[in-house]
């Protein structure tokens, strides 16, 4: 016969096992899912609203919201590209045109003078004959070498891109299905956790609670950033400041890079092009003020909606950013709050109460 104790550490062993193969199963898309799961839980009343409108078809709902994220991610994405192709042909035009009407000389006679003493370096560097010209010959050679390492760089590009863009589908399968089947999921697990019943779902609740906070107060601290940016770009008379401001919004989601990224950029472009008071103006700007905000404007931000310390909000947000890139933008707040929420619910539903001071404890009950 078997002892319990037996059976018991198999059925954990198993349990073990079938733990660490899920794990392997789900890491390759840990965080499309988990993306998913945080823009379920922020679109989750507006899919219940929406689901009513539509008579109850939830799936029309859920096809329509992640439609719309998917508008609202690559429609700005997608100008921007086109922008920046467009700005991008028109100079190899003009640097062809100037090439075969004028030369190299006459190109380089056409840049501003910072960039002028940078292109004539770069020339006197390149492979010339013996009456000091240009060697076409030799020049294209050394191109051509160097081609095995551009096709690499290109390669891991796409390779690169391509990995992104399945993340990406991954995500919005997702995100489908658990804003049509969220309720019916709940459910399944509060049944199934070793939670009491009605725990799990408070556990949710606080995460949709804190990822609507992180995600809206990321929207605004990088709307605030750019334009923030943009007053800085008019005062310092940078080309395009709209296109520059757009690109700011966008790069200030990116932790490791940060808002004051584009208006460094943008203060190199105004010093290459001969204006050096304002490019120091500009990049005072974009590290002191811009990226000031991001530091004041999201701590407090998500202060008010989680209710948390913004001592603490703040070290979250750095301490997840350091442990786990820039998705501990959103778990490190998560598992402070998550840490907050059992602690409550510890107190609540399994610790003895504390007798206060002055107050006399109840009488045991008759047993």
């Amino acid at each position: 016969m078997k002892s319990p104790a037996a059976a018991k550490r198999f059925f954990l062993g198993l349990l073990v096992g079938t733990t660490i193969l899920l794990v392997m199963v789900l890491r390759p898309f840990a965080e499309a899912l988990f993306m998913a799961a945080v823009l379920a839980g922020v679109l989750w009343p507006l899919n219940k609203k929406l689901s009513r409108k539509l008579k109850r078809r939830r799936s029309a709902a859920a096809a329509i919201l992640v439609a719309g994220v998917v508008v609202l991610v690559l429609g700005p994405l997608i100008g921007l590209s086109a922008f920046v192709y467009r700005e991008a042909s028109a100079g190899l035009k003009f640097v062809n045109e100037t090439v075969k009407s004028e030369g190299v000389q006459g190109l380089l006679e056409k840049l501003p003078a910072p960039l002028q003493k940078v292109g004539a370096a770069v020339i006197e560097q390149l492979p010339k004959d013996a009456e000091g010209a240009l060697d076409e010959e030799r020049v294209g050679k050394s191109v051509t070498a160097q081609g095995g390492r551009a096709a690499a760089v290109v390669g891991s590009a796409v390779s690169a891109t391509g990995s992104l863009v399945l993340q990406i589908v991954m995500m919005l399968v997702a995100l489908y299905f658990l804003l049509l089947q969220g309720e019916e999921l709940i459910g399944w697990l509060d049944q199934a956790s070793p939670l009491r019943i009605g725990q799990t779902r408070e556990l949710l609740a606080e995460f949709k609670k804190v990822s609507y906070a992180v995600l809206l107060s990321t929207v605004i601290t990088s709307a605030v950033q750019a334009v923030v940016a943009l007053v800085g770009y008019l005062i310092a008379r940078v080309p395009h400041p709209v296109f520059f401001a757009a690109v700011t919004f966008f790069v200030a989601f990116i932790p490791a890079v940060g808002a004051g990224a584009v208006c460094l950029s943008a203060a190199l472009l105004l010093f290459a092009t001969g204006h050096p008071y304002m490019a120091i103006f500009l990049a005072i700007w974009g590290l002191a003020v811009v990226g000031l905000v991001d530091n004041v404007v999201k701590p407090l931000l998500m202060k008010g909606e989680m209710q948390m310390n913004g001592a603490v909000v703040f070290f979250a947000l750095l301490g997840g950013l350091a442990a786990f890139g820039a998705v501990g933008l959103l778990i490190g707040p998560l598992v402070i709050s998550a840490f907050l929420a059992l602690m409550r619910m510890y107190r609540r539903d399994f610790s003895e109460p504390v007798p206060q001071p002055g107050v006399e404890a109840p009488p045991a009950a008759p047993g």
